[in-house]
């Protein structure tokens, strides 16, 4: 199982870790919603949990994601792209079958 980071998403963790002061890395879920069924979830982590998976990323950064969303997010790369004024994460998920019209949400 694997979680991978391009450049770019890992340089803007590190400039917002480092903004922030503290913090043991990010972590990425899913959470029911929208109206494919899941959506992503992305927060800071300031604590590690005993049943949370590491994965080291570049510059030493961690994603940090729970057992139950891992199931979902196996082999996902998280990438932060900049589409003429907006800019974001963007998660290339090989598990989605389909995704809803605007983009929140997805299904596998």
């Amino acid at each position: 199982m694997a979680i991978t980071m391009t450049d770019a998403a890992a340089n803007h963790v590190a400039r917002y870790l480092e903004k922030r002061g503290h913090g043991e890395g990010i972590r990425l879920g899913v959470r029911t919603s929208g109206c494919s069924g899941m959506a992503y979830v992305l927060e800071f982590v300031d604590e590690v949990q005993t049943e949370d998976q590491v994965f080291n990323v570049q510059q030493d950064l961690k994603i940090i994601i729970d057992p139950k969303s891992l199931l979902y997010l196996d082999g996902t790369e998280l990438d932060f792209v900049k589409e003429g004024l907006n800019e974001g994460f963007k998660f290339n998920n090989p598990n989605v079958s389909s995704e809803c019209g605007c983009g929140e949400s997805f299904n596998v």
